[in-house]
Protein backbone atom coordinates (compact mmCIF):
# COMPACT_ATOMS: atom_id res chain seq x y z
CA UNK A 1 0.00 0.00 0.00
CA UNK A 2 2.97 2.28 0.53
CA UNK A 3 3.72 2.28 -3.20
CA UNK A 4 0.09 3.03 -4.05
CA UNK A 5 -0.08 5.85 -1.51
CA UNK A 6 3.21 7.28 -2.73
CA UNK A 7 1.91 7.29 -6.30
CA UNK A 8 -1.29 9.13 -5.38
CA UNK A 9 0.53 11.65 -3.18
CA UNK A 10 2.89 12.41 -6.07
CA UNK A 11 -0.01 12.84 -8.47
CA UNK A 12 -2.03 15.08 -6.16
CA UNK A 13 0.99 17.13 -5.07
CA UNK A 14 2.08 17.68 -8.68
CA UNK A 15 -1.45 18.83 -9.51
CA UNK A 16 -1.47 21.16 -6.51
CA UNK A 17 1.82 22.75 -7.58
CA UNK A 18 0.55 23.31 -11.11
CA UNK A 19 -2.68 24.89 -9.85
CA UNK A 20 -0.67 27.32 -7.72
CA UNK A 21 1.63 28.14 -10.60
CA UNK A 22 4.71 26.32 -9.29
CA UNK A 23 6.91 23.93 -11.33
CA UNK A 24 6.25 20.27 -10.50
CA UNK A 25 9.52 18.76 -11.69
CA UNK A 26 10.91 17.82 -8.25
CA UNK A 27 8.50 16.84 -5.48
CA UNK A 28 11.12 16.09 -2.81
CA UNK A 29 9.34 12.96 -1.56
CA UNK A 30 11.18 11.35 1.35
CA UNK A 31 10.75 9.40 4.57
CA UNK A 32 9.39 11.51 7.46
CA UNK A 33 10.77 11.50 11.01
CA UNK A 34 9.79 8.52 13.16
CA UNK A 35 8.01 10.64 15.76
CA UNK A 36 5.03 11.60 13.58
CA UNK A 37 2.12 9.59 12.15
CA UNK A 38 2.92 10.35 8.52
CA UNK A 39 4.40 7.77 6.16
CA UNK A 40 5.50 10.22 3.45
CA UNK A 41 7.01 13.69 3.57
CA UNK A 42 7.87 16.32 0.97
CA UNK A 43 10.60 18.94 1.17
CA UNK A 44 9.37 20.73 -1.96
CA UNK A 45 8.74 23.96 -0.03
CA UNK A 46 12.50 24.51 0.21
CA UNK A 47 12.77 24.57 -3.58
CA UNK A 48 9.78 26.87 -4.04
CA UNK A 49 10.64 29.44 -1.38
CA UNK A 50 12.59 31.78 -3.66
CA UNK A 51 9.96 31.72 -6.43
CA UNK A 52 7.16 32.22 -3.90
CA UNK A 53 8.98 35.03 -2.12
CA UNK A 54 8.10 33.44 1.21
CA UNK A 55 9.84 31.29 3.84
CA UNK A 56 9.60 27.53 3.31
CA UNK A 57 7.19 26.99 6.26
CA UNK A 58 4.77 29.51 4.75
CA UNK A 59 4.96 27.81 1.37
CA UNK A 60 4.37 24.43 3.05
CA UNK A 61 1.22 25.76 4.73
CA UNK A 62 -0.02 27.06 1.39
CA UNK A 63 0.49 23.69 -0.24
CA UNK A 64 -1.16 21.82 2.63
CA UNK A 65 -4.26 24.01 2.40
CA UNK A 66 -4.52 23.36 -1.34
CA UNK A 67 -3.82 19.62 -1.18
CA UNK A 68 -7.07 17.65 -1.70
CA UNK A 69 -6.73 14.61 0.56
CA UNK A 70 -10.30 13.53 -0.29
CA UNK A 71 -9.14 12.71 -3.82
CA UNK A 72 -6.70 10.14 -2.42
CA UNK A 73 -7.70 6.63 -1.44
CA UNK A 74 -5.16 6.22 1.34
CA UNK A 75 -4.44 9.75 2.62
CA UNK A 76 -6.31 11.04 5.65
CA UNK A 77 -4.72 14.48 5.69
CA UNK A 78 -1.58 16.46 4.99
CA UNK A 79 0.06 18.24 7.90
CA UNK A 80 3.04 20.54 8.06
CA UNK A 81 5.98 20.54 10.39
CA UNK A 82 8.10 23.56 9.64
CA UNK A 83 8.90 23.45 5.91
CA UNK A 84 7.82 19.83 5.44
CA UNK A 85 4.50 18.47 4.21
CA UNK A 86 3.62 15.16 5.84
CA UNK A 87 1.01 12.75 4.43
CA UNK A 88 -0.89 10.92 7.17
CA UNK A 89 -2.57 7.63 6.12
CA UNK A 90 -6.18 6.74 6.84
CA UNK A 91 -7.67 3.54 8.23
CA UNK A 92 -8.20 2.21 4.71
CA UNK A 93 -4.42 2.28 4.29
CA UNK A 94 -3.94 0.35 7.54
CA UNK A 95 -6.50 -2.28 6.59
CA UNK A 96 -5.13 -2.69 3.07
CA UNK A 97 -1.62 -3.14 4.50
CA UNK A 98 -2.75 -5.95 6.81
CA UNK A 99 -4.57 -7.67 3.94
CA UNK A 100 -1.57 -7.37 1.60
CA UNK A 101 0.89 -8.62 4.22
CA UNK A 102 -1.38 -11.58 4.97
CA UNK A 103 -0.29 -13.05 1.62
CA UNK A 104 2.82 -15.31 1.48
CA UNK A 105 4.35 -13.34 -1.38
CA UNK A 106 4.13 -9.95 0.31
CA UNK A 107 6.89 -7.65 -0.88
CA UNK A 108 7.14 -9.25 -4.31
CA UNK A 109 6.57 -6.64 -7.01
CA UNK A 110 4.75 -7.08 -10.31
CA UNK A 111 6.62 -8.74 -13.15
CA UNK A 112 8.80 -6.37 -15.16
CA UNK A 113 9.04 -8.90 -18.01
CA UNK A 114 12.79 -8.32 -17.96
CA UNK A 115 15.36 -11.11 -17.81
CA UNK A 116 18.52 -10.75 -15.74
CA UNK A 117 21.50 -13.07 -15.43
CA UNK A 118 23.38 -12.74 -12.15
CA UNK A 119 26.86 -14.24 -12.33
CA UNK A 120 28.64 -14.62 -9.05
CA UNK A 121 31.32 -16.59 -7.21
CA UNK A 122 32.96 -18.11 -10.33
CA UNK A 123 36.04 -19.01 -8.28
CA UNK A 124 38.70 -20.96 -10.15
CA UNK A 125 38.08 -24.71 -9.67
CA UNK A 126 41.47 -25.34 -8.11
CA UNK A 127 40.39 -26.16 -4.56
CA UNK A 128 37.95 -25.41 -1.75
CA UNK A 129 36.23 -22.02 -1.55
CA UNK A 130 38.39 -19.73 0.61
CA UNK A 131 36.82 -17.61 3.34
CA UNK A 132 38.24 -14.43 1.83
CA UNK A 133 35.97 -15.00 -1.18
CA UNK A 134 32.89 -15.88 0.89
CA UNK A 135 31.46 -12.43 0.27
CA UNK A 136 30.92 -13.20 -3.41
CA UNK A 137 28.31 -16.01 -3.16
CA UNK A 138 26.55 -14.31 -0.25
CA UNK A 139 26.23 -10.94 -2.00
CA UNK A 140 25.55 -12.54 -5.38
CA UNK A 141 22.79 -14.80 -4.10
CA UNK A 142 21.17 -11.91 -2.19
CA UNK A 143 21.23 -9.69 -5.30
CA UNK A 144 19.61 -12.46 -7.34
CA UNK A 145 16.86 -12.96 -4.74
CA UNK A 146 16.35 -9.21 -4.44
CA UNK A 147 15.89 -8.86 -8.19
CA UNK A 148 13.43 -11.77 -8.17
CA UNK A 149 11.37 -10.02 -5.47
CA UNK A 150 11.51 -6.85 -7.56
CA UNK A 151 9.80 -8.60 -10.46
CA UNK A 152 12.73 -9.61 -12.66
CA UNK A 153 13.11 -13.02 -14.29
CA UNK A 154 16.46 -14.08 -12.81
CA UNK A 155 18.99 -16.80 -13.60
CA UNK A 156 21.98 -17.49 -11.34
CA UNK A 157 25.16 -18.46 -13.19
CA UNK A 158 28.60 -19.66 -12.18
CA UNK A 159 31.20 -19.05 -14.89
CA UNK A 160 33.67 -21.94 -14.75
CA UNK A 161 37.28 -21.23 -15.69
CA UNK A 162 38.12 -24.58 -17.22
CA UNK A 163 40.55 -23.41 -19.91
CA UNK A 164 43.27 -21.33 -18.28
CA UNK A 165 46.81 -22.13 -17.26
CA UNK A 166 45.83 -22.95 -13.67
CA UNK A 167 43.51 -25.79 -14.67
CA UNK A 168 46.01 -27.02 -17.25
CA UNK A 169 48.67 -27.16 -14.53
CA UNK A 170 46.17 -28.84 -12.20
CA UNK A 171 45.43 -31.46 -14.85
CA UNK A 172 49.12 -32.10 -15.41
CA UNK A 173 49.73 -32.45 -11.64
CA UNK A 174 46.77 -34.82 -11.23
CA UNK A 175 48.21 -37.07 -13.93
CA UNK A 176 51.83 -36.65 -12.83
CA UNK A 177 51.74 -37.46 -9.11
CA UNK A 178 50.64 -40.54 -7.18
CA UNK A 179 48.41 -40.65 -4.13
CA UNK A 180 51.41 -41.83 -2.14
CA UNK A 181 53.17 -38.52 -2.89
CA UNK A 182 50.49 -36.53 -1.11
CA UNK A 183 49.41 -35.77 2.47
CA UNK A 184 46.09 -36.95 3.80
CA UNK A 185 43.11 -34.83 2.64
CA UNK A 186 41.82 -32.36 5.22
CA UNK A 187 38.19 -33.34 4.62
CA UNK A 188 36.35 -36.19 2.98
CA UNK A 189 35.25 -34.04 0.05
CA UNK A 190 36.37 -34.17 -3.60
CA UNK A 191 37.73 -30.61 -3.68
CA UNK A 192 39.91 -31.29 -0.62
CA UNK A 193 41.04 -34.57 -2.15
CA UNK A 194 42.16 -33.12 -5.49
CA UNK A 195 43.57 -29.82 -4.21
CA UNK A 196 46.50 -31.86 -2.86
CA UNK A 197 47.60 -32.45 -6.48
CA UNK A 198 47.36 -28.75 -7.28
CA UNK A 199 49.49 -27.80 -4.28
CA UNK A 200 52.00 -30.55 -5.07
CA UNK A 201 52.27 -29.32 -8.64
CA UNK A 202 52.74 -25.70 -7.59
CA UNK A 203 55.51 -26.68 -5.18
CA UNK A 204 57.19 -28.81 -7.83
CA UNK A 205 57.25 -25.98 -10.39
CA UNK A 206 58.73 -23.64 -7.78
CA UNK A 207 61.42 -25.99 -6.50
CA UNK A 208 62.29 -28.64 -9.11
CA UNK A 209 65.43 -28.47 -11.28
CA UNK A 210 65.11 -26.31 -14.39
CA UNK A 211 65.13 -29.25 -16.82
CA UNK A 212 62.20 -30.90 -15.04
CA UNK A 213 60.19 -27.70 -14.82
CA UNK A 214 60.77 -27.01 -18.52
CA UNK A 215 59.43 -30.47 -19.35
CA UNK A 216 56.41 -29.87 -17.10
CA UNK A 217 55.73 -26.47 -18.63
CA UNK A 218 55.81 -28.03 -22.10
CA UNK A 219 53.17 -30.56 -21.02
CA UNK A 220 51.03 -27.82 -19.48
CA UNK A 221 51.32 -25.77 -22.65
CA UNK A 222 50.27 -28.78 -24.72
CA UNK A 223 47.09 -29.10 -22.67
CA UNK A 224 46.31 -25.40 -23.20
CA UNK A 225 46.97 -25.70 -26.93
CA UNK A 226 44.73 -28.74 -27.10
CA UNK A 227 41.88 -26.87 -25.43
CA UNK A 228 42.35 -23.93 -27.80
CA UNK A 229 42.23 -26.25 -30.82
CA UNK A 230 39.04 -27.92 -29.59
CA UNK A 231 40.73 -31.26 -28.99
CA UNK A 232 38.19 -33.52 -27.30
CA UNK A 233 40.80 -35.59 -25.48
CA UNK A 234 42.30 -32.47 -23.88
CA UNK A 235 38.85 -31.30 -22.79
CA UNK A 236 38.09 -34.67 -21.22
CA UNK A 237 41.41 -34.68 -19.33
CA UNK A 238 40.72 -31.25 -17.88
CA UNK A 239 37.08 -32.07 -17.15
CA UNK A 240 38.08 -35.08 -15.05
CA UNK A 241 39.75 -32.67 -12.64
CA UNK A 242 37.58 -29.55 -12.93
CA UNK A 243 34.20 -31.26 -12.60
CA UNK A 244 35.31 -33.23 -9.55
CA UNK A 245 36.63 -30.15 -7.76
CA UNK A 246 33.57 -28.16 -8.81
CA UNK A 247 31.25 -30.75 -7.25
CA UNK A 248 32.98 -30.27 -3.90
CA UNK A 249 32.87 -26.48 -4.19
CA UNK A 250 29.16 -26.62 -5.02
CA UNK A 251 28.57 -28.77 -1.94
CA UNK A 252 30.17 -26.06 0.24
CA UNK A 253 28.23 -23.28 -1.47
CA UNK A 254 24.97 -25.18 -0.98
CA UNK A 255 25.53 -24.95 2.76
CA UNK A 256 25.03 -21.17 2.60
CA UNK A 257 22.87 -21.89 0.52
CA UNK A 258 23.96 -20.38 -2.81
CA UNK A 259 22.27 -22.38 -5.59
CA UNK A 260 22.95 -21.94 -9.30
CA UNK A 261 20.73 -22.43 -12.32
CA UNK A 262 23.67 -23.08 -14.63
CA UNK A 263 27.42 -23.65 -14.53
CA UNK A 264 28.63 -22.04 -17.75
CA UNK A 265 31.95 -23.53 -18.87
CA UNK A 266 34.58 -21.30 -20.44
CA UNK A 267 35.41 -23.91 -23.09
CA UNK A 268 31.87 -23.54 -24.45
CA UNK A 269 32.94 -20.29 -26.11
CA UNK A 270 36.07 -21.86 -27.53
CA UNK A 271 34.38 -24.92 -28.97
CA UNK A 272 31.52 -23.01 -30.65
CA UNK A 273 33.90 -20.63 -32.42
CA UNK A 274 32.72 -17.47 -30.65
CA UNK A 275 36.14 -16.79 -29.07
CA UNK A 276 37.82 -17.00 -32.51
CA UNK A 277 35.15 -14.66 -33.86
CA UNK A 278 35.83 -12.15 -31.07
CA UNK A 279 39.57 -12.29 -31.77
CA UNK A 280 39.02 -11.67 -35.49
CA UNK A 281 36.87 -8.61 -34.79
CA UNK A 282 39.25 -7.26 -32.16
CA UNK A 283 42.16 -7.39 -34.61
CA UNK A 284 40.21 -5.10 -36.98
CA UNK A 285 39.67 -2.37 -34.35
CA UNK A 286 41.66 0.85 -34.62
CA UNK A 287 42.77 0.29 -31.03
CA UNK A 288 44.35 -3.10 -31.84
CA UNK A 289 48.17 -3.26 -31.70
CA UNK A 290 50.70 -6.07 -31.95
CA UNK A 291 53.36 -5.53 -29.29
CA UNK A 292 55.77 -7.74 -27.38
CA UNK A 293 54.67 -10.81 -29.30
CA UNK A 294 50.96 -10.48 -28.47
CA UNK A 295 47.80 -8.85 -29.80
CA UNK A 296 46.57 -6.09 -27.49
CA UNK A 297 44.01 -3.30 -27.28
CA UNK A 298 45.16 0.20 -26.38
CA UNK A 299 41.92 1.18 -24.67
CA UNK A 300 40.91 4.81 -24.11
CA UNK A 301 41.23 6.08 -20.52
CA UNK A 302 42.58 2.73 -19.25
CA UNK A 303 46.17 2.66 -18.06
CA UNK A 304 46.97 -0.90 -19.11
CA UNK A 305 46.54 -2.57 -22.49
CA UNK A 306 44.25 -5.56 -22.77
CA UNK A 307 46.16 -8.57 -24.14
CA UNK A 308 43.65 -10.72 -26.03
CA UNK A 309 45.85 -13.18 -27.94
CA UNK A 310 49.24 -14.62 -26.96
CA UNK A 311 52.12 -15.14 -29.34
CA UNK A 312 51.43 -18.90 -29.40
CA UNK A 313 47.87 -18.25 -30.59
CA UNK A 314 46.09 -19.03 -27.29
CA UNK A 315 43.39 -16.72 -26.00
CA UNK A 316 43.20 -15.27 -22.50
CA UNK A 317 40.51 -15.36 -19.83
CA UNK A 318 39.20 -11.90 -20.70
CA UNK A 319 39.05 -12.78 -24.42
CA UNK A 320 36.82 -15.73 -23.66
CA UNK A 321 34.84 -13.63 -21.19
CA UNK A 322 34.12 -11.16 -24.00
CA UNK A 323 32.49 -14.00 -25.95
CA UNK A 324 30.69 -15.01 -22.75
CA UNK A 325 29.33 -11.47 -22.26
CA UNK A 326 28.21 -11.21 -25.87
CA UNK A 327 26.24 -14.41 -25.26
CA UNK A 328 24.76 -12.88 -22.11
CA UNK A 329 23.68 -9.76 -23.97
CA UNK A 330 22.08 -11.91 -26.68
CA UNK A 331 20.30 -14.13 -24.15
CA UNK A 332 19.23 -11.70 -21.41
CA UNK A 333 17.97 -8.14 -21.10
CA UNK A 334 20.46 -7.33 -18.36
CA UNK A 335 23.65 -8.83 -16.90
CA UNK A 336 24.94 -8.40 -13.35
CA UNK A 337 28.34 -9.71 -12.28
CA UNK A 338 29.72 -9.82 -8.73
CA UNK A 339 33.50 -9.51 -8.68
CA UNK A 340 36.32 -9.15 -6.19
CA UNK A 341 38.10 -5.82 -6.00
CA UNK A 342 41.12 -7.39 -7.72
CA UNK A 343 39.03 -7.68 -10.90
CA UNK A 344 38.21 -3.98 -11.25
CA UNK A 345 40.74 -3.37 -14.03
CA UNK A 346 39.59 -6.44 -15.93
CA UNK A 347 35.94 -5.32 -15.63
CA UNK A 348 36.80 -1.85 -16.98
CA UNK A 349 38.75 -3.38 -19.86
CA UNK A 350 35.90 -5.74 -20.68
CA UNK A 351 33.28 -2.99 -20.64
CA UNK A 352 35.40 -0.64 -22.77
CA UNK A 353 36.06 -3.43 -25.30
CA UNK A 354 32.38 -4.34 -25.52
CA UNK A 355 31.63 -0.69 -26.27
CA UNK A 356 34.20 -0.73 -29.08
CA UNK A 357 32.47 -3.85 -30.43
CA UNK A 358 29.19 -1.91 -30.55
CA UNK A 359 27.37 -3.26 -27.50
CA UNK A 360 25.09 -1.37 -25.12
CA UNK A 361 27.03 -1.64 -21.88
CA UNK A 362 24.32 0.19 -19.94
CA UNK A 363 22.79 -3.27 -19.71
CA UNK A 364 25.81 -4.53 -17.75
CA UNK A 365 26.44 -3.96 -14.03
CA UNK A 366 29.54 -5.00 -12.10
CA UNK A 367 29.41 -5.12 -8.30
CA UNK A 368 32.85 -5.16 -6.67
CA UNK A 369 33.49 -6.35 -3.13
CA UNK A 370 36.38 -6.24 -0.68
CA UNK A 371 37.68 -9.29 1.13
CA UNK A 372 36.48 -10.93 4.34
CA UNK A 373 39.12 -11.08 7.06
CA UNK A 374 39.12 -12.90 10.38
CA UNK A 375 40.45 -11.29 13.56
CA UNK A 376 43.78 -12.52 14.87
CA UNK A 377 43.12 -15.66 16.85
CA UNK A 378 39.53 -15.88 15.62
CA UNK A 379 40.03 -19.36 14.22
CA UNK A 380 42.86 -21.83 14.03
CA UNK A 381 44.63 -22.10 10.68
CA UNK A 382 46.07 -25.26 9.19
CA UNK A 383 49.55 -24.47 7.99
CA UNK A 384 49.71 -23.71 4.29
CA UNK A 385 45.98 -23.89 3.61
CA UNK A 386 44.37 -20.84 5.23
CA UNK A 387 40.73 -20.73 6.23
CA UNK A 388 38.12 -22.24 3.92
CA UNK A 389 34.40 -21.49 3.77
CA UNK A 390 33.69 -24.91 5.29
CA UNK A 391 35.87 -23.99 8.29
CA UNK A 392 33.94 -20.77 8.82
CA UNK A 393 30.52 -22.44 8.58
CA UNK A 394 31.51 -25.30 10.89
CA UNK A 395 32.76 -22.85 13.48
CA UNK A 396 29.62 -20.71 13.11
CA UNK A 397 27.34 -23.68 13.75
CA UNK A 398 29.45 -24.83 16.74
CA UNK A 399 29.37 -21.39 18.34
CA UNK A 400 25.68 -20.93 17.61
CA UNK A 401 24.86 -24.27 19.22
CA UNK A 402 26.80 -23.30 22.33
CA UNK A 403 24.98 -19.97 22.49
CA UNK A 404 21.58 -21.59 21.98
CA UNK A 405 22.23 -24.21 24.67
CA UNK A 406 23.33 -21.52 27.12
CA UNK A 407 20.16 -19.54 26.50
CA UNK A 408 17.87 -22.55 26.68
CA UNK A 409 19.05 -23.42 30.18
CA UNK A 410 16.71 -26.16 31.41
CA UNK A 411 14.34 -26.31 28.46
CA UNK A 412 15.94 -29.43 26.95
CA UNK A 413 15.29 -31.36 30.17
CA UNK A 414 11.64 -30.29 29.89
CA UNK A 415 11.52 -31.77 26.38
CA UNK A 416 10.39 -28.45 24.91
CA UNK A 417 13.12 -28.79 22.29
CA UNK A 418 14.71 -31.99 21.04
CA UNK A 419 18.34 -32.47 20.07
CA UNK A 420 17.21 -32.32 16.44
CA UNK A 421 15.60 -28.95 17.18
CA UNK A 422 18.85 -27.70 18.71
CA UNK A 423 20.81 -28.85 15.65
CA UNK A 424 18.36 -27.13 13.31
CA UNK A 425 18.41 -23.86 15.23
CA UNK A 426 22.21 -23.92 15.47
CA UNK A 427 22.49 -24.29 11.69
CA UNK A 428 19.89 -21.61 11.02
CA UNK A 429 21.41 -19.16 13.48
CA UNK A 430 25.07 -19.93 12.77
CA UNK A 431 24.92 -19.79 8.99
CA UNK A 432 22.44 -16.90 9.18
CA UNK A 433 24.92 -15.00 11.34
CA UNK A 434 27.66 -15.41 8.74
CA UNK A 435 25.44 -14.35 5.85
CA UNK A 436 23.92 -11.40 7.68
CA UNK A 437 27.21 -10.03 8.98
CA UNK A 438 28.64 -10.13 5.46
CA UNK A 439 25.66 -8.86 3.47
CA UNK A 440 24.78 -6.08 5.93
CA UNK A 441 27.83 -4.02 4.96
CA UNK A 442 28.34 -2.16 1.71
CA UNK A 443 30.37 -4.43 -0.61
CA UNK A 444 33.27 -2.02 -1.12
CA UNK A 445 34.02 -1.83 2.61
CA UNK A 446 36.45 -4.40 3.96
CA UNK A 447 35.07 -6.75 6.62
CA UNK A 448 36.69 -8.23 9.67
CA UNK A 449 34.31 -10.97 10.73
CA UNK A 450 33.84 -11.01 14.51
CA UNK A 451 31.99 -13.84 16.20
CA UNK A 452 30.76 -11.86 19.19
CA UNK A 453 29.02 -9.31 17.02
CA UNK A 454 27.65 -11.77 14.47
CA UNK A 455 26.11 -14.07 17.11
CA UNK A 456 24.85 -11.38 19.50
CA UNK A 457 21.20 -12.17 20.18
CA UNK A 458 20.64 -8.73 21.67
CA UNK A 459 22.32 -6.53 19.05
CA UNK A 460 21.86 -5.79 15.38
CA UNK A 461 22.67 -9.24 14.04
CA UNK A 462 20.98 -12.19 12.36
CA UNK A 463 19.82 -13.79 15.65
CA UNK A 464 18.37 -10.44 16.72
CA UNK A 465 16.28 -10.31 13.55
CA UNK A 466 15.49 -14.04 13.47
CA UNK A 467 14.06 -13.73 16.98
CA UNK A 468 11.30 -11.53 15.54
CA UNK A 469 10.04 -14.38 13.40
CA UNK A 470 10.38 -16.89 16.23
CA UNK A 471 8.45 -14.63 18.64
CA UNK A 472 5.72 -13.96 16.09
CA UNK A 473 5.44 -17.70 15.42
CA UNK A 474 5.22 -18.42 19.14
CA UNK A 475 2.43 -15.87 19.64
CA UNK A 476 0.40 -17.26 16.75
CA UNK A 477 0.96 -20.86 17.87
CA UNK A 478 -0.23 -20.07 21.37
CA UNK A 479 -3.20 -18.07 20.08
CA UNK A 480 -4.42 -21.04 18.05
CA UNK A 481 -6.19 -18.80 15.55
CA UNK A 482 -5.46 -16.56 12.60
CA UNK A 483 -7.96 -13.72 12.22
CA UNK A 484 -9.29 -12.57 8.86
CA UNK A 485 -7.07 -9.57 8.10
CA UNK A 486 -9.83 -7.92 6.11
CA UNK A 487 -12.32 -8.11 8.97
CA UNK A 488 -10.33 -6.59 11.84
CA UNK A 489 -10.94 -3.02 12.99
CA UNK A 490 -7.60 -1.24 12.50
CA UNK A 491 -8.84 1.61 14.70
CA UNK A 492 -7.93 -0.73 17.57
CA UNK A 493 -4.28 -0.37 16.57
CA UNK A 494 -3.98 3.08 18.07
CA UNK A 495 -0.75 3.03 20.11
CA UNK A 496 2.49 4.49 18.82
CA UNK A 497 4.15 1.06 18.91
CA UNK A 498 1.39 -0.52 16.82
CA UNK A 499 1.41 2.32 14.29
CA UNK A 500 5.20 2.25 14.02
CA UNK A 501 5.17 -1.47 13.31
CA UNK A 502 2.37 -1.07 10.77
CA UNK A 503 4.40 1.66 9.05
CA UNK A 504 7.44 -0.64 8.82
CA UNK A 505 5.31 -3.44 7.37
CA UNK A 506 3.77 -1.11 4.80
CA UNK A 507 7.03 0.23 3.43
CA UNK A 508 8.61 -3.19 2.77
CA UNK A 509 7.71 -3.28 -0.97
CA UNK A 510 9.19 0.21 -1.42
CA UNK A 511 12.39 -0.92 0.31
CA UNK A 512 12.57 -3.87 -2.10
CA UNK A 513 12.09 -1.51 -5.03
CA UNK A 514 14.81 0.91 -3.87
CA UNK A 515 17.30 -1.81 -2.95
CA UNK A 516 16.82 -3.57 -6.29
CA UNK A 517 17.28 -0.34 -8.22
CA UNK A 518 20.70 0.16 -6.62
CA UNK A 519 21.59 -3.57 -6.44
CA UNK A 520 22.06 -3.03 -2.71
CA UNK A 521 20.99 -5.99 -0.55
CA UNK A 522 22.55 -4.28 2.48
CA UNK A 523 19.55 -1.92 2.32
CA UNK A 524 17.32 -4.91 3.10
CA UNK A 525 19.57 -5.84 6.03
CA UNK A 526 19.25 -2.31 7.41
CA UNK A 527 15.50 -2.54 7.02
CA UNK A 528 15.36 -5.81 8.99
CA UNK A 529 17.18 -4.19 11.90
CA UNK A 530 14.77 -1.26 11.94
CA UNK A 531 11.88 -3.69 11.63
CA UNK A 532 13.15 -5.74 14.56
CA UNK A 533 13.34 -2.62 16.73
CA UNK A 534 9.74 -1.72 15.85
CA UNK A 535 8.51 -5.26 16.50
CA UNK A 536 10.32 -5.52 19.82
CA UNK A 537 8.79 -2.23 20.97
CA UNK A 538 5.36 -3.61 20.04
CA UNK A 539 6.16 -6.92 21.79
CA UNK A 540 7.10 -5.08 25.00
CA UNK A 541 4.27 -2.59 25.06
CA UNK A 542 1.27 -4.33 23.49
CA UNK A 543 0.07 -7.62 25.01
CA UNK A 544 -1.60 -9.73 22.36
CA UNK A 545 -3.07 -12.88 23.88
CA UNK A 546 -4.50 -11.19 26.99
CA UNK A 547 -5.91 -8.13 25.17
CA UNK A 548 -9.69 -7.51 24.89
CA UNK A 549 -11.29 -9.40 22.03
CA UNK A 550 -11.35 -6.71 19.31
CA UNK A 551 -7.85 -5.49 20.14
CA UNK A 552 -6.62 -9.08 20.36
CA UNK A 553 -7.81 -9.85 16.82
CA UNK A 554 -6.29 -6.65 15.43
CA UNK A 555 -2.98 -7.33 17.15
CA UNK A 556 -2.94 -10.94 15.97
CA UNK A 557 -3.46 -9.72 12.40
CA UNK A 558 -0.55 -7.32 12.94
CA UNK A 559 1.62 -10.21 14.18
CA UNK A 560 0.73 -12.28 11.10
CA UNK A 561 1.70 -9.37 8.87
CA UNK A 562 4.95 -8.90 10.78
CA UNK A 563 5.78 -12.58 10.57
CA UNK A 564 5.28 -12.63 6.79
CA UNK A 565 7.24 -9.43 6.27
CA UNK A 566 10.31 -10.41 8.27
CA UNK A 567 10.29 -13.93 6.78
CA UNK A 568 10.35 -12.50 3.25
CA UNK A 569 12.99 -9.91 4.09
CA UNK A 570 15.20 -12.67 5.50
CA UNK A 571 14.44 -14.78 2.44
CA UNK A 572 15.91 -12.07 0.21
CA UNK A 573 19.09 -12.21 2.29
CA UNK A 574 19.14 -16.03 2.12
CA UNK A 575 18.67 -16.37 5.88
CA UNK A 576 16.36 -18.88 7.56
CA UNK A 577 13.37 -17.65 9.55
CA UNK A 578 13.19 -20.03 12.54
CA UNK A 579 9.86 -21.00 14.06
CA UNK A 580 11.57 -21.28 17.43
CA UNK A 581 14.87 -20.22 18.97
Amino acid sequence: MFLAMRAEVKTELAGTLEELGYPADDLGIERPPDDIDAVLASSVAFRLAEAAGAPPPVVADELADAFDADSCEYVDRVETRGPYLNAVPNERYAGATLVAADQPGYGQLDSRETSVVVEHTSANPTGPVHVGRARNPIIGDAIASLLEYAGYDVERHYYVNNAGRQVAMFTWAYERFDESDLPEPERDKPDYDLVRYYRKGSTFLDEAPEAETEEAEAEIQAIMQGLEAGDEASRERVSAVVETVLSGMAESLNRLPAPFDEFVRETRFMRDGSTDDVVARLKKLDHAVYEDGAWQLDLPDIEKNLVFLREDGTSLYTTRDLAHHEWKLDSFDRAVTVLGEDHELQARQLQSTLELLGHDTDRIDAIHFSWVNLPEGGMSTREGTGIDLDDLLDEAVRRARREVEDRLEGRIRDDSLTEADIDRIARQVGIGAVRYDIVARQPTKAITFEWERALDFEAQSAPYVQYVHARASSILSEAGETPDAGAVDTANLDTAAERDLLREIARFPAVVEAAAEGLEPHVIATYTREFAEAFNAFYRECPVLDAPDGIRRARLALVVAAQTTIANALDILGIAAPESM
